[in-house]
């Protein structure tokens, strides 16, 4: 039990929900944290707008109007991407209550699938600050990034996935995935990689995934030995494979153990660009535009609350 002393003195919070994700968990998982903090006194603002633009500019215009205690978000990690523009480098601390289909911040970050216990957090996480990415697509505003970006396979795993309606939760990465396989044919790729380990990459690859944090997809494994706090990206890289090789990696990655085998390779950088003839990109599930595209690493940019 967190002793009083611990607890952080918590006036006013933003509770920011997409009341579709998790199959409408979001919703419950909102009232249940709306309800909890009401109870102790905090003053809330909700925020559950009916388009991504509109969630993130409700969000930019309480933090800079009135720089919220905590800004809590309820969903998964596609609703973090939408506010990460407004709460990159505002010191406004980021509470997470995973209730989405993946969860790999909130996971990254130890933060439990329960509602109460991470409504918790506003008052006794503690104060952490983590790396974010930037994105520069090709046709595509610039975007921050918490998790991983990707390109290539994985890429268009996750867009037919969101267009996707059945099945729901985890298995659709899957079953996308399958889809995927008979068209997952490898292209050429320029890999350009910045910092201490500089280096020119070319080659033939089925993906290219940029990690700040290990797991993507509802934990898939794809950069095993990323930190979110090290100043530096986890770059994987996929190469070229025949089908039954992919379905032979594509279980190991899906149930989030590492991928052993000779066509992936890894690499650390601060940034790197990535050509590819009209690649697909994502970032925490999110469409990012297409390649050509440049990746940095933004050290110590979002403030978090964790256990």
């Amino acid at each position: 039990m967190t002793r009083a002393a611990d607890r952080r003195e918590v006036r006013t919070v933003a509770v920011v929900t997409n009341p579709a994700s998790g199959q409408g968990r979001a919703r419950e998982a909102a009232r249940t944290v709306v309800e909890r903090l009401s109870a102790d006194g905090v003053s809330v603002v909700e925020i559950h707008a009916p388009s991504a633009a509109l969630t993130r500019e409700q969000v930019r215009e309480v933090v800079t109007g009135g720089a919220p205690d905590a800004v809590v978000c309820v969903g998964g990690d596609g609703l973090v991407n939408t506010i990460l523009d407004p709460l990159a480098r505002s010191g406004v601390p980021l509470a997470l209550v995973p209730a989405g289909t993946g969860n790999d911040l909130a996971r990254e970050l130890g933060i439990a699938d329960e509602p109460a216990r991470a409504a918790e957090l506003v008052r006794s996480g503690q104060v952490r600050t983590i790396d974010l990415g930037r994105l520069e697509p090709a046709g595509h505003d610039p975007m921050w990034f918490a998790t991983v970006a990707c390109t290539g396979f994985d890429a268009r795993v996750t867009l037919r996935a969101n267009r996707m309606r059945y099945p729901r939760g985890r298995s659709r990465y899957t079953f996308a995935a399958v889809a995927e396989i008979a068209h997952g044919i490898a292209v050429p790729y320029r890999i350009e990689l910045g910092g201490p380990a500089a280096a020119a990459i070319t080659t033939e690859a089925l993906l290219v995934a940029v990690g700040n944090t290990t797991t993507y997809g509802g934990g898939m494994l794809i950069c095993p030995d990323a930190r979110c706090d090290d100043g530096l990206l986890d770059v994987t890289v996929v190469g070229k494979v025949s089908h039954l090789e992919m379905l032979r990696i594509l279980p190991a990655l899906s149930a989030g153990r590492r991928i052993d085998h000779p066509a992936v390779s890894q690499y650390r950088a601060e940034s790197l660009s990535v050509v590819a003839p009209g690649a697909p990109a994502t970032a925490d599930g999110e469409p990012a535009g297409r390649l050509p595209l440049t990746v940095r690493v933004e050290p110590r940019a979002l403030t978090v609350l964790t256990p």
